[in-house]
């Protein structure tokens, strides 16, 4: 059929992931076209303005491994920049950032229009233009067919307009737009995300495709004037001195030195009074709402209901901007009615006289089961079609990106003719967030947790574009300078390291250390949170007899639990003065090393501290490494295609249903459907020779 235009891939849906798809397509040399029910809110921040966090730091940085954007524009916009969870191990140290808002949507799109391959149009898409390749023959998938089977494939969209747009593949990245439904106490009315409408045509187009769905629900919080709050009754929550930035490529934030402090405040017994009194009218709780919503973000109702033993809980004053005086109230995400969110706000102190410019409110929109996908994000049921973001049933910005990204890199592939990028669970928490989608299915609002990894002391932030930057190189989204100085970078760390391991301590060596002054963890904000205890420093520290070192390398010192690698720093100075060149502008070097340690640059602070983590941790990692190897030669083993779970004597009637349903590629993935048994595996394993015998002897015949 004629279309009015023609693209190589199709993008619906301008929000994190739907950017992030877009441009990983067009930077891979593909036409493509970015559709948008309003350009001028290109991945606006609908709920938090922040970026990262326990987990979704890990995410970015992978994003930006791999040559997406998301890591990029945090660090040109960032506001405040703060390093989780460093009184821990290594493994869960992540980064956060609290955003300017406005600014991030005009950096996102100042980004995209830079790209020639990419076209932003804004529009509404109604349905998509499908294809029997057998019949060759266009159909709607708007069709009263409301079961289509599999052998469909995208030829287009068709928009609202009228206009019908071709292209090679599609992708899906609608967010909570898909027949969204706000509701705000008694009230509710349709709309995609507060002001902007909903997308009802596509949404009624997706469910008649066959593809199961199901309701999910978000929310909100209010939003306040900050001038009108007392600023003199809170916790003040300074960013890091020096920020670690979210971007391998970025060797120093844009607002470094104009940082904005959040603020920490907490509830009253008064404020769970007022919530008891009237939870009631809760849309949550007055069956309004029978959607699921987040479990690890909930509504300030549910913590006071499903709690209420605690006596208060934390909120977080964060600034949403450095050109705006609102506020954005974390923790108390609400879909109470206005009236009962002012008398809230009025019962916190410091809150008395604040006044609100935007109400809280709760969200249902539908979403795919996640189990219909392959592993490239691809529909099994409609080749061509690949979905991405919060249709997937997953939470959050983070991981709405590296869904978009990867769709997009395997929309690319395919429309190229190339082997596609899939990366499984010992490579990157983006691998284990989609294993673990089209596996288990999700039945709430998906959210990463550094828990779901089973070897996260590999999947470090530190080592993100070691174990990712070179399937980006391969896909064509690290340029030629970018992967240069990937290369130097690990050539250094490759230098220090066995520089570590061939010096030997000498008793001047020792008394450079031991007289020094250091701090015990990275350079990081002098406040103290719940999530980030204070660490002492060095300067408190009771002095160590280290004389029974001499003679051992420094790589043994630093095994030790005591032992940070910036009490090193003077040494490596000297040893290895090239590695501390890069860093000499943005330094602040005392005269006498001896009586202080060089205060690092965050480049320098990273880089030695990841070569720290390799060492000190040498033995758990090479523990890990079996465990890996193991996981991988599990994940060698495949499942055809053709493999009927109904023929397997011995297996339940419940665990063909389930392995039926999901249609698992490798056992490995049979294992980690929830109730299947490590015994239906093993008959699994044994009956695909048992069929794949029986296959051969019939085509014998």
């Amino acid at each position: 059929m004629p279309f009015t235009e023609q693209f190589d891939v199709v993008v619906v849906g301008a929000g994190h992931a739907g950017c992030e798809a877009a441009m990983a397509s067009a930077r891979m040399g593909l036409k493509t076209a970015l559709y948008t029910l309003n350009v001028d809110l290109i991945a606006q921040m609908s709920c938090n303005p922040a970026i990262g966090g326990i987990a979704k730091g890990h995410l970015v940085r992978e994003v930006d491994a791999l040559g997406g954007i998301m890591g990029e524009i945090t660090d040109a916009v960032g506001i405040q920049f703060r390093l989780l969870n460093t009184s821990r191990g290594p493994a869960v140290w992540s980064p956060r950032a609290q955003c300017d808002k406005q600014a991030y949507r005009l950096k996102m799109r100042e980004v995209l229009e830079s790209e020639p391959n990419l076209k932003i149009k804004q529009a509404e898409v109604a349905e998509l233009i499908l294809d029997v390749p057998s019949t060759q023959y266009p159909v709607s998938s708007t069709s009263d067919d409301s079961a289509l089977g599999t052998g469909y494939s995208v030829l287009g969209v068709r928009l609202r307009d009228g206009r019908t747009v071709g292209a090679q593949a599609v992708i899906i990245t609608t967010g909570t737009f898909l027949n969204g439904l706000i509701h705000c106490g008694e009230q509710q009315y349709p709309a995609g995300r507060s002001g902007e409408p909903n997308a009802v045509l596509l949404g009624e187009a997706l469910k008649k495709l066959g593809l199961r769905g199901c309701r999910l629900k978000t929310g909100t919080p209010p939003r306040l004037d900050g001038r009108t709050i007392d600023w003199s009754r809170f916790t003040e929550q300074p960013g890091d001195a020096d920020p670690t930035p979210f971007s391998f490529r970025t060797k120093r934030v844009a607002h470094h030195d104009s940082q904005v402090p959040c603020y920490i405040a907490s509830t009253t017994p008064e404020t769970h009074r007022i919530i008891r009194e009237n939870v009631h009218r809760s849309p949550m709780y007055s069956g309004q709402i029978q959607s699921i919503g987040p479990r690890y973000c909930p509504s300030i109702e549910d913590k006071i209901v499903k709690f209420p033993d605690k006596e208060t809980h934390q909120l977080y004053l964060e600034p949403e901007g450095l050109n705006t005086h609102e506020i954005y109230v974390n923790g108390m995400s609400t879909s109470l009615p206005v009236d009962v969110q002012l008398a809230i706000l009025k019962s916190i102190p410091g809150l008395e006289t604040a006044e609100m410019l935007r109400p809280g409110y709760a969200i249902e929109y539908d979403s795919i089961d996640p189990t219909e996908l392959q592993r490239t994000l691809e529909t099994k049921k409609i080749a061509s079609l690949f979905l991405a973001g919060q249709i997937n049933g997953t939470s959050g910005y983070e991981e709405a990106a590296c869904q978009g990204l990867m769709a997009g890199i395997n929309a690319a592939l395919q429309v190229k003719a190339q082997p596609p990028l899939i990366l499984d669970r010992t490579e990157a928490y983006t691998a284990i967030l989609i294993d673990d989608l089209i596996s288990k299915g999700t039945n709430e609002p998906y959210r990463m947790f550094t828990s779901r990894a089973e070897f996260r002391l590999h999947l470090r932030i530190d080592n993100a574009d070691r174990r990712l930057t070179p399937h980006g190189r391969r896909v064509g989204l690290i340029a030629e300078e970018a992967w240069n100085d990937f290369q130097s970078k690990q050539q250094r760390l490759e230098g220090i390291k066995k520089l570590l391991e061939r010096t030997r301590l000498t008793p001047e060596m020792l008394d450079a250390i031991s007289t020094c002054r250091s701090t015990t963890a990275p350079c990081h904000s002098k406040e103290r949170s719940e999530e980030e205890p204070a660490v002492a420093s060095s300067a408190t520290e009771p002095a160590r007899d280290w004389s029974s070192a001499i003679g051992q390398t420094c790589a043994q010192l630093l095994k030790r639990p005591e032992v940070v690698i910036e009490r090193l720093a003077p040494i490596l100075r000297e040893l290895d003065p090239a590695f501390f060149e890069r860093a000499r502008e943005t330094e602040e070097v005392d005269a006498n090393p001896r009586e202080s340690l060089t205060t690092l640059s965050s480049e320098i602070r990273n880089e030695l501290k990841s070569v720290e983590t390799e060492i000190k941790y040498e033995g758990y990692l090479l523990q890990q490494q079996r465990a890996m190897e193991r996981m991988k030669r599990s994940e060698q083993r495949s499942i055809p295609r053709w493999f009927d779970y109904r023929s397997v004597s011995g297996l339940s009637h419940e665990m063909q249903e389930k392995l039926t349903h999901v249609q698992p590629r490798t056992l490995a993935q049979a294992s980690r459907i929830p109730g299947v048994t490590p015994a239906a595996v093993s008959l699994v394993n044994v009956f695909i020779e048992i069929q794949a015998r029986r296959r051969g002897q019939a085509a014998a015949i």
